[in-house]
């Protein structure tokens, strides 16, 4: 009741394998044969990996200016965008406004002449 059931990945063929590893490990070290010692061939040498940078980012003053700048440029775009959106609301809302107190008059008066 206790232990745990390992679930089985179906996979799209059809094929239901469990996740389970394999608990016998093989001799894995490479087995050499002794045609491959018979090879007259000059094979390259594997370059060495690079070193890899380091994830650290430096900015020299210019650099750091440069940032700064960008950085203040892209909040008054985005601000000046805004601004204009709320402008246009604004404006879009008084002209509604307007036309419902023209409406309101139109439709008074006519109540009215009857």
């Amino acid at each position: 009741m206790f232990q745990p059931r390992i679930p089985v990945n179906p996979l799209p063929t059809g094929f239901v394998t469990p996740l389970v590893q394999p608990t016998v490990i093989a001799d894995i070290a490479p087995h050499h044969t002794d045609h491959a010692a018979a090879c007259n061939h000059h094979h390259a040498q594997v370059p060495a990996p690079a070193p890899a940078p380091s994830s650290a980012v430096r900015l020299t003053p210019a650099g750091l200016a440069v940032v700064v700048a960008g950085g203040a440029g892209a909040v008054l775009v985005v601000g000046t965008v805004l601004v204009s959106m709320l402008l246009a609301v604004a404006v879009s809302a008084a002209s509604v406004a307007i036309c419902a107190v023209v409406l309101r008059s139109l439709l008074n008066g006519q109540r009215r002449q009857r």
